[in-house]
């Protein structure tokens, strides 16, 4: 690439370079001619300048320094520069990830900071944000389930859900398996090379009309991948409870069907993980991550432009900066 004072006057190459190495040896012949002109004194005159004979030698080389500027301009037009601009297209083999997300009442529990919910929430937010080219869905889950966002590209419409969610989205209970199959609606149609469940629930398939290993075999004939994650201690987790005297923290019991989750995961080749603090939370999400990866391909273009017009202008104002210059220097008696 060639700079030229400006970057309209780049270039990257020229197609006809051949055509440039003749224009230019003949202009290097024709100015050595006009030097051994010059020193046999055929040239120029001796007439003066306004009357002042001495600014006569210093505009004759200024106007043959423009000529030969003119010159070298029309060489590299004459050459036919182009210059590329690089376009880049990524096709992305990504992934097609539905959260299916516990709002029961009992994911407030606070053994995990600050609650359940608001820790699932912000690990969920920290897993999209580091995840490229994959989309995105959100399925809410208690004693029923709904589609809060279908898969998508738009993070930041997902997240804006994600934060909104909490236990007032419906009524109170644990679906498992509608949430599974919710999700699984959603995914069926997917084109992706990868599609997968991320499943977040603190407690036991207690309602519904929707099987949990059902809906898993149907995942599993569909080709998508569940992994499950049981959030909460063991044993007895610190419960905010509301009293006459406002709200006070009582200790309730964790119960977690890990068998169930267990099983889900296994049969549509996912992966079972227990959260008990928000490390571990973080860590499992960590995980997922790396077991999920995104195939990227990318094809450069290059786009060919052809810039012979500013060299053009260039030699233009040259030769015309070349005739008037000397011109005055070698005034007619």
């Amino acid at each position: 690439m060639l700079p030229i004072a400006n970057e309209q006057f780049y270039f990257d190459t020229l197609l006809k370079p051949m055509w440039t190495y003749i224009t230019l040896g003949i202009s290097l012949i024709a100015f050595l001619w006009l030097i051994v002109r010059k020193r046999r004194g055929i040239l120029f005159s001796t007439a003066k300048f306004f009357g002042y004979a001495g600014l006569r030698p210093l505009l004759i080389p200024f106007s043959f320094l423009f000529l030969f500027i003119s010159a070298i301009a029309l060489s590299i037009a004459i050459g036919m520069p182009v210059k590329f601009s690089s376009i880049e297209q990524q096709y992305t083999y990504g992934v097609d990830i539905v959260f299916v997300v516990d709002v029961s009442t009992s994911m407030l529990a606070q053994d995990l900071k600050p609650d359940r919910l608001e820790a699932a929430k912000q690990v969920v937010e920290d897993f999209v944000m580091r995840r490229h080219g994959d989309r995105f869905g959100l399925v809410a889950f208690a004693g029923d389930a709904v589609t809060l966002i279908p898969v998508t590209s738009d993070k930041q419409l997902l997240i804006s859900w994600l934060r909104d969610l909490s236990p007032d989205f419906m009524s109170d209970g644990t679906a498992i398996g509608l949430g599974i199959a919710t999700a699984v609606n959603r995914l069926k149609d997917s084109e992706a090379r990868s599609k997968v469940i991320i499943l977040l629930t603190d407690g036991e398939n207690n309602t519904g009309f929707i099987n949990p290993i059902d809906a898993a075999q149907l995942a599993k004939q569909l080709g998508i991948k569940i992994y499950t994650i049981g959030v909460g201690t063991y044993g007895k987790a610190p419960y905010p409870v509301s009293t006459p005297f406002g709200k006070q923290t009582v200790m309730v019991e964790v119960s977690i069907n890990e068998d169930l989750l267990k099983e889900i995961a296994k049969i549509t080749g996912g992966k079972y993980y227990r959260a008990t603090d928000n490390r571990t939370l973080k860590e499992i999400f960590e995980d997922i991550d790396k077991l999920e990866k995104t195939k990227l391909e990318t094809q450069v273009y290059r786009k060919e432009e052809h810039v012979p017009e500013p060299f053009l202008k260039i030699a233009m104002f040259g030769l015309v900066a070349f005739i008037l210059l000397y011109a005055i220097a070698n005034p007619k008696p």
